[in-house]
């Protein structure tokens, strides 16, 4: 029974990451062009750039919902474990999402936009850092007993999770650059560009001080970096991340459209594929395994032939979205 328990887990650990990971590039870009609305001169190139998410920015918060409703179902103990450490950042979390939203369809039937735009911008900001800091507390470790949190209320508020929710921040930023220099032309591109060279910077920065302040804080991440096999199996997935930097810069230099997105998926799935291995057996560090938080067998296998089902339906939809609206955006607007 444990052998089957820690099978399922493991499979729900990996279909986890891929939810994960989809849900941070998809919305990432999302995020990342709001918070660059603040820097955009004048209300036509804005309006632009909230064109090339009039499409697909909902759909892609899906994958956000697909991620509660599964880790809930599949571990329901670190679900718990979870939300009671991180209430005040999940709750700020949704605050922006709705402000989000809100500013999103409110914004183009107003008149006066500023304030629908600081809005826009604002909680895209908020979404990020509150996801940056989510992470960051979860590298740091949550302190349990018997399963029950066992640490303050403001555990969060520390500097390793504030420093990771900087490089989140970054990495949406850079996201969404990337993703502006494949939508648009003209000088708006010309603008990303710049952007995209100064983020990929700045989240390089950050991802090297948090690699190095990692092991330090969270001694099982230093024995398997430091030890066999370990270091070998690690080993392949930072230097893939930065062979994509490297090819991002170059990308970027010579004025190519497509690469530099492409390349930057590559650093942060990467990113991901370290995270996980770096985690692995545990769910929520540094005492509550895949084994002791996860359902029952039958609840796994039950969630599992839905979600088996679900996965390629919505993968296909997000496809055949992004092919269907694909091209550049040269006109303000994204409900014509």
């Amino acid at each position: 029974m444990e052998q089957v328990i820690g099978l399922l887990a493991n499979i729900w650990f990996v279909l986890l990451g891929v939810i994960l990971a989809l849900y941070v590039v998809l919305d990432g870009f999302t995020l990342g062009v709001g918070m660059l609305t603040l820097f955009s001169p004048t209300e036509e190139r804005r309006g632009i750039l909230m064109g090339t998410l009039g499409s697909v920015w909902d759909a892609n918060e899906t994958w956000l919902v697909l991620l509660g409703g599964a880790l809930f179902g599949a571990f329901p103990a670190a679900y718990a474990l979870l939300l009671h450490a991180l209430y005040i950042p999940v709750i700020i979390m949704l605050f922006g999402m709705i402000l989000r939203a809100a500013a999103f369809e409110f914004r183009e039937h107003s008149e006066a936009k500023h304030f629908w735009n600081l809005a826009f911008a604002s909680g895209s900001l908020v979404i990020a850092l509150s996801q940056g800091i989510a992470l960051g507390s979860v590298l740091q470790g949550i302190p349990s007993v018997n399963g029950a949190y066992a640490g303050s209320v403001f555990d969060w508020m520390r500097p390793f999770p504030l420093l990771v929710a900087l490089g989140v921040v970054c990495g949406y930023g850079l996201l969404g650059a990337v993703y502006l220099i494949l939508r648009t032309e003209g000088i708006i591109q010309t603008r990303a560009r710049f952007a995209a060279r100064l983020l990929a910077w700045l989240t390089f920065a950050v991802a090297v001080a948090v690699t190095v302040w990692t092991p330090f804080i969270y001694p099982q991440v230093a024995t398997k970096w430091f030890s066999l096999p370990g270091f070998f199996l690690i080993l392949p997935l930072p230097a893939a991340g930065f062979a994509a930097f490297l090819l991002l810069l170059r990308a970027l230099a010579r004025g190519h459209e497509t690469a530099p997105f492409v390349w930057t998926v590559v650093i942060f799935l990467a990113s991901f594929g370290g995270l996980a291995v770096s985690l692995h057996p545990y769910i929520v560090p540094p005492s509550l395994t895949l084994t002791q938080a996860a359902a029952s067998p039958a609840t796994l296998i039950f969630m599992l032939t839905g979600i088996g089902m679900l996965l390629p339906v919505m993968m296909i939809y997000n496809g055949y979205q992004y092919l269907v609206f694909r091209g550049k955006v040269t006109v303000p607007g994204y409900h014509h």
